[in-house]
């Protein structure tokens, strides 16, 4: 059964860092190109970030460039978003996903298989 299973999620003032995790299982982890996403209330949902399994080539949203860092440890089964001087319009629901498909538009949600629940970010100015 695939599961990804996110955590690292917190309240954090502006100008402060985080780390969220994906832990993954049920699937061929070091195969697959993965993505963070996140969704605010009443926003859409967005492409934060994606790596390509091959050469792990990364992919960043204008909006988190040179803040965020994506990793993808495929002995461990585990995603990384390494998040440095946040904002506050990055308080959302961030999710991560999982493709072996078409990575053309790396930041496109509907290229994802896989999902997981979520984990809540906050940051407050």
């Amino acid at each position: 059964q695939v599961q990804l299973v996110e955590s690292g999620g917190s309240s954090v003032q502006a100008g402060g860092s985080l780390r969220l995790s994906c832990s993954a299982s049920g699937f061929t982890f070091s195969t697959y190109s993965m993505g963070w996403f996140r969704q605010a209330p009443g926003k859409e949902r967005e492409g934060v970030a994606a790596i390509y399994y091959i050469g792990s080539l990364t992919y960043y949203a204008d909006s988190v460039k040179g803040r965020f860092t994506i990793s993808k440890d495929n002995a461990k089964g585990t995603l990384y978003l390494e998040m440095n001087n946040l904002e506050p319009e990055d308080t959302a629901m961030y999710s991560c996903a999982a493709t072996d498909g078409y990575f053309g538009s790396p930041l496109k949600a509907s290229h994802y298989k896989y999902w997981g629940q979520g984990t809540q970010v906050t940051v407050s100015s």
